[in-house]
């Protein structure tokens, strides 16, 4: 089969609708949660690692609805949007790789904040590199990820992990 390496925000949200990679796949967020308005690149050979990376993007507008309460007269994107955002996108790509069940953020190695995302920003981009795959009775994904706003890196998480249940009741 030969996978698609970019998608579009239509294609994200019908990710989150269950209908991009099946009804049974791991699902992005939608509406306001869905911190990602594309994906330039996806493959599973690339990154440091060699074993996948992703980039994607996310536009930045002043009307965006976390600028309006958070701060008030100080507005910022607060942090674990973006670092959800990094997690949104190890999930995604372990449905893009073909894993079926509900995608659960496990945990992150090590964040680190070095800058802000304003309202006047222009654009954030992610980039993750895949560390480590696993497809056994536990699905899990790996990686390493930065996030840039307008070209200058300002968060970077070290070993965040996904799994991916097919059952979650006792999660």
């Amino acid at each position: 089969m030969n996978k698609a390496n970019s998608f579009n925000k239509e294609e994200l949200v019908a990710c989150g609708l269950g209908n991009l990679f099946g009804a049974n796949s791991p699902r992005l967020p939608i509406d306001n949660m869905l911190m990602i308005d594309r994906i330039v690149k996806i493959n599973d050979n690339g990154g440091e690692f060699g074993k996948g990376e992703i980039v994607a993007e996310l536009d930045i507008d002043p009307s965006l609805w976390f600028f309006d309460c958070h701060f008030q007269t100080d507005p910022v994107m607060p942090g674990c949007l973006g670092l959800d955002a990094m997690w949104q996108l190890v999930g995604f790509f372990l449905g893009w790789e073909g894993a079926e069940g509900k995608g659960r953020a496990l945990g992150v190695g090590e964040v680190k904040f070095t800058g802000q995302v304003l309202p006047d920003a222009k654009k954030v981009t992610y980039k993750l590199t895949i560390k480590r795959k696993v497809y056994r009775k536990l699905v899990m994904g790996i990686a390493d990820a930065v996030m840039e706003v307008d070209g200058r890196e300002i968060y970077s998480a070290k070993d965040l992990k996904v799994g991916i249940f097919s059952d979650t009741s006792t999660f």
